[in-house]
């Protein structure tokens, strides 16, 4: 991030919810910001200390975040830039087998 992304960017600092877990059942690990929507194109900075989950373990803990808003030009790059990516879904999911 540069220098004028912090300056033209809102900040939010909010508590959130960090859950990891990593285990045969499921590999994860959610940041939720409280009380505010994520919009495409935000990001959101975790204040935590670095954390290791080990094979079978589950961590869940509340911490402080920031969260820095996109602006119109940002968010609008940022849905069409995820159009174009779920098209990429699309051509890998459902392309015809081929036969030797």
């Amino acid at each position: 991030m540069t220098a004028i992304d912090r300056l033209s960017r809102n900040r939010v600092e909010v508590a959130c919810d960090v859950d990891i877990e990593q285990s045969p059942e499921s590999l994860h690990a959610y940041a939720v910001p409280d009380g505010i929507d994520i919009r495409p194109g935000d990001t959101v900075i975790v204040h935590a200390d670095r954390i290791s989950v080990g094979f079978g373990e589950h961590i869940a803990y509340r911490c402080p975040a920031t969260v820095l808003r996109a602006g119109p030009i940002a968010r609008a790059w940022t849905q069409l830039a995820g159009l174009f990516e779920l098209t990429e879904l699309y051509e890998v999911g459902f392309m015809p087998k081929e036969t030797p």
